[in-house]
């Protein structure tokens, strides 16, 4: 593998979120409650995670499981969590640490996916560590007790309009101290919205209408929250939202100079210190966003090149951010200034990556659609390429990483790593 100390003037494109400090990493038996672990940013600490395993090695346990899914688990309170759609319903899965199921629990009939990455259970369920909330492509939204009792359920799609998303619902939901907030970016009017985590009713409703050119209102992104504010990237914006009752803060344009049709977002916002790190334009851009409240609109850019991801997010730690591209481009950028640090272009195949990576200490660790596993060392002045893992079936659900096990999720099973 060819690494490569960039040397390359940076392309500076010519478009003109939460102030707080970032959170600090969780000891490795932390649980993981949402999509892309505690921190949000897609890293946990230190720890002995595998780095080498195959369908015949270094597997603990696997469970095969009898629908489609693409949400990532979660593993809290000894229980790994996952959605999947079973027998033409939205199914809540609970299993054990030794991969034996505990529970189950049914939010409404399902929606198939159309895409062939795609299933009906896309979004990832996230917990407060006392229930556990889910969302899926049916709009069905619902809270369980850890015990899997229904606490209580609504259709998004039914109290405020049909989703009109070209394909297939990707975004998951995140929590705020009283709210599951949900955004919803389509071609008919956007919004976000927060739902009492107790009941699920409403608590606030803010419209995100931006009417962008055409397949640009398509929005597949996870916000991110910092503090009081919710970060949002889609429609060529980034907003910034306050977290208690839905008021626009402020918001950055230029996304989309040329006015592209078909800029739908699928990439997330990840925050790093006080910036918020955007990918766009179908991986062929990436602005790094100043989050403080008191800045000049003309001056909340702090700069943008013209590299990303179009599906991957980003992952972040220090002052470092590392993206991977669709294609097996990981790159190591500097936050301050989003200069080149180190590349390297992981085996070319015909298979794209859509999964997100994660940082376990100093190991980056990038799954591939064909259930291939790449471990690259970031510990040095380049990264380093380890090993290649692969295992059977279709991926593209984020792992989770806890207590030295890793659990990858596939269309056709749930793997623990160990």
């Amino acid at each position: 593998m060819r690494l490569v100390k960039s040397t390359l003037a940076l392309l500076v494109l010519s478009f003109s979120q939460f102030t707080g400090p970032m959170q600090a990493e969780s000891p490795s038996n932390s649980p993981w409650p949402s999509w892309r672990g505690p921190n949000g940013n897609g890293t946990t600490a230190n720890g002995k995670y595998p780095t080498v395993w195959s369908s015949s090695e270094g597997i603990r346990w696997k469970l095969d499981l009898p629908g489609r899914g693409a949400s990532s688990p979660i593993v809290v309170e000894q229980q790994i969590l996952f959605t999947l759609g079973n027998e033409g319903a939205n199914t809540l899965w609970s299993v054990d640490m030794l991969g034996k199921k505990n529970w189950e629990a049914v939010f409404g009939k399902s929606v198939a996916g159309k895409n062939a990455k795609a299933s009906e259970a896309n979004s990832s369920p996230i917990t407060d560590g006392k229930h556990v909330f889910v969302y899926f492509k049916s709009g069905d939204v619902g809270c369980v007790s850890m015990d899997g009792n229904k606490v209580w359920s609504l259709n998004l799609q039914e109290k405020y309009g049909e989703n009109t998303l070209w394909w297939d619902l990707g975004t998951s939901p995140i929590l705020t101290n009283d709210a599951l907030v949900i955004a919803v970016m389509h071609s008919g009017p956007s919004f976000l919205v927060a739902l009492d985590k107790k009941t699920g009713s409403e608590l606030w409703k803010s419209d995100r209408w931006l009417d962008v050119n055409q397949e640009s209102n398509q929005s597949y992104t996870t916000p991110a929250l910092h503090g009081d504010t919710i970060i949002t990237v889609g429609a060529d914006h980034v907003t910034g939202h306050h977290s208690k009752d839905g008021k626009e803060l402020w918001r950055v344009g230029g996304l989309n100079p040329k006015n592209d049709p078909y800029f739908r977002s699928i990439s997330s916002p990840v925050v790093i210190g006080e910036l918020a790190i955007c990918p766009y334009a179908r991986g062929n851009s990436l602005t790094a966003v100043h989050l403080a409240l008191n800045i000049e609109p003309s001056k909340r850019v702090a700069w943008s090149i013209a590299l990303g991801s179009d599906v991957p997010t980003p992952t972040v730690r220090g002052d470092s951010i590392y993206t991977l591209g669709d294609k097996g481009l990981v790159s190591c950028l500097r936050a301050k200034d989003g200069s080149i640090l180190w590349q390297e272009q992981l085996p070319k195949s015909n298979r794209a990556f859509s999964s997100s990576p994660i940082l376990a200490g100093n190991k980056l660790y990038c799954l591939r659609e064909d259930a291939m596993t790449y471990v690259i060392d970031v510990s040095g002045e380049v990264g380093k390429l380890l090993s290649q893992n692969k295992l059977d079936g279709q991926a593209v659900a984020t792992p989770s990483f806890l207590d030295d096990r890793i659990y990858l999720r596939t269309f056709e099973a749930l793997y623990c790593i160990e």
